[in-house]
């Protein structure tokens, strides 16, 4: 195995990155055995009685107007506003100091209660006090108005922003300029209402608002975003047009666009654009690029790239880069060598986060080293970075699959002690985990438990208990099951149609049932799985139901969507009552096609 990279002087490098380039090769890690760190003793609380921490919300009845003397000055009055949280309050604060002979209204005071307003979607109680706004300051400035758009935002009402946009020339007589432009554009990105987008960019051209640098680069994010990095690049080239260059952030989108589409090698070419243009190359693009050979496993060449840019440009790795690698590291198996660099992370003064720990937990996870993984759990909780549902619901898969089922849901048990409430990963790796394990009943309940917390379940809930009851055969109770399914929970993916349709030709039922499914399956676009239509082919010619099975046999290929050659050769075999060359045929013809893939 070769080394990470060949080891330089001391004196170029920096330390963390000397130790790591001169410490090993990239290998597995180390299987020697560790103690196994106990798991805290969970609380005795039953798996079915997840507990749910209600939070309650204080509020005050205290009038805020009695807390503020009338002789107050505008300073007193906007930190009074800004202590409170409940719209009405606001409101009835801001109209009794209004009425108090000393008031001064202020640009910066109705931001404030146009802020708090815009939290609880109060629209039309803001556009009452913008028009208040202009009878008292006479002009209202962008920013008063771009507490607006910001609000409509946070509740997806962008439709709403653009019509305020339309309207606002002409109700408040507020002229948008290039930096009102700008935050309307990255908002509607952000939300990536990327048609929105081009309508209020073409708005903007109409209006004879002209662009600067950020208006290109967030155009340019857009296009990135909507995979057209052609047109992007072409973008940045017309910059020179408006007297623009274009600068860090530009180049770094577009390198950000490459590695999305899964080029590195191009997002390397623009980054040398940028230092040929005489750019600064900062640690957000260095960071970008060693996250792109990361998200490839190029590991080593990343860590020489980091080695080239600390000599070149004088990076140094900040706690993203260190996290990047970490993560990359432990993506590879590589989890020993992240480990190291979570170490050289800590004595470089950054402190490892949530997102640290889970790439350490789901890389030991991964390969199976769940008690190493526990061990950091125990670690990360040591350190003060409490754990999330990601980081329990990780080990608690692995010790579902590795049939822990017990210290699972002990883990479980552990998470909700600690205020986090399972999820649907949660219950979907304890009930795969139980019936894993044979014990269907217990998955049963916990399904059940589940229903009555007004969840709503996955295939992967439903599969495993579906496909239990059939071996088990219990084939009435799966088909229940099953249209349960239909009814309550999310819909029945290709694998819940490939184990129902295999449970009732393998026996778990009479084959007109069996049949009836099949076509229901087809009719909802899903292919049956060969091996188990095969079987059913057999049942229906020893009952010489030679129509039905040529009435499957044209629907299969008809939603396969098969060539018209393949259909003339099936049905041929067909007319010379040759079934079985027929079913090879067809059998091949699907088998070379990807398993369970649904025809729409």
């Amino acid at each position: 195995m070769l080394p990470l990279v060949s080891v330089v002087s001391e004196e170029l490098n920096p330390p963390w990155l000397l130790l790591l380039l001169s410490s090993t090769t990239l290998g597995f890690p180390s299987t020697t055995t560790t103690t196994t760190p106990p798991l805290t003793n969970p609380p005795p609380i039953p798996l079915f009685l997840f507990a749910t921490t209600n939070h309650e919300r204080l509020t005050t009845t205290t009038d805020p107007a009695i807390r503020l003397s009338p002789n107050f000055t505008p300073t007193q009055l906007l930190h009074s506003l800004r202590r409170e949280e409940d719209s009405s309050a606001v409101i009835h604060l801001f109209y009794w100091a209004s009425k108090q002979p000393n008031f001064k209204p202020s640009s910066s005071i109705y931001k404030e209660v146009l802020q708090k307003l815009g939290k609880e979607g109060e629209f039309d109680a803001m556009k009452d006090i913008l028009k208040e706004m202009k009878i008292s300051l006479s002009v209202i400035d962008n920013d008063s108005l771009l507490v607006f758009i910001e609000s409509y935002a946070s509740f997806g009402l962008y439709n709403e922003i653009i019509q305020f946009v339309d309207a606002m020339e002409v109700e408040f007589g507020v002229v948008a300029n290039t930096h009102f432009y700008n935050f309307l554009l990255n908002v509607l990105v952000d939300g990536n209402k990327l048609k929105l987008v081009e309508i209020s960019h073409s708005n903007m051209v109409s209006r004879g608002v002209r662009p600067d640098v950020s208006t290109f680069n967030i155009l340019i994010k857009a296009l990135c975003r909507a995979h057209q990095i052609r047109p992007a690049i072409l973008l940045m080239e017309e910059m020179e047009d408006f007297g623009l260059l274009p600068d860090e952030k530009t180049f770094t989108t577009i390198m950000q666009g490459f590695i999305e589409e899964g080029n590195l090698d191009g997002a390397m070419r623009v980054k040398e654009q940028m230092v040929e243009a005489r750019c600064v190359v900062t640690n957000v693009t260095v960071n970008v690029l060693v996250n792109g050979f990361c998200k490839e496993g190029r590991i080593e060449e990343a860590l020489r790239f980091i080695e080239e840019m600390s000599l070149r440009e004088g990076f140094f790795p900040d706690k993203y880069t260190f996290n990047m690698l970490v993560n990359g590291l432990s993506k590879t198996g590589h989890v020993k060598h992240a480990l190291e660099v979570m170490d050289m992370m800590l004595r470089e003064g950054f402190d490892p986060d949530i997102y640290t720990y889970n790439s350490l937990i789901s890389g030991l996870c991964k390969l199976g080293e769940v008690d190493k993984a526990i061990e950091v759990l125990n670690q990360m909780i040591e350190r003060d970075c409490s754990p999330n549902t990601v980081t329990y619901n990780t080990i608690i898969s692995t010790l579902c699959k590795e049939n822990q089922v017990e210290e699972a849901t002990k883990l479980a048990l552990v998470l909700t002690s600690k205020g986090i409430l399972p999820d649907v990963c949660t219950y979907n790796s304890l009930i795969q985990g139980l019936c894993k394990a044979g014990r269907v009943e217990v998955a049963t309940k916990l399904l059940r438990t589940i229903q009555m917390k007004g969840i709503t379940l996955t295939p992967h809930a439903y599969n495993p208990v579906i496909q239990a009851l059939f071996r088990r055969k219990r084939s009435r109770e799966a088909v229940r099951l099953f249209r349960e399914m239909i009814e309550k929970a999310q819909a029945p993916d290709a694998v819940t149609y490939k184990i129902v349709f295999r449970g009732l030709c393998q026996g778990g039922g009479p084959i007109g049932e069996a049949v009836d499914f099949s076509m229901e399956m087809l009719e909802r676009g899903y292919i049956p799985e060969f091996s188990s239509f095969y079987m059913l082919a057999e049942g229906l010619f020893s009952l010489a139901r030679v129509g039905t099975l040529i009435k499957l046999i044209d629907m299969v290929m008809e939603k396969a969507k098969f060539s018209e050659n393949e259909v003339t050769m099936i049905r041929g075999f067909l007319k010379t009552s040759k079934y079985q060359d027929a079913l090879a045929t067809l059998g091949g013809i699907l088998d070379s096609r990807k398993p369970n893939r649904a025809y729409r």
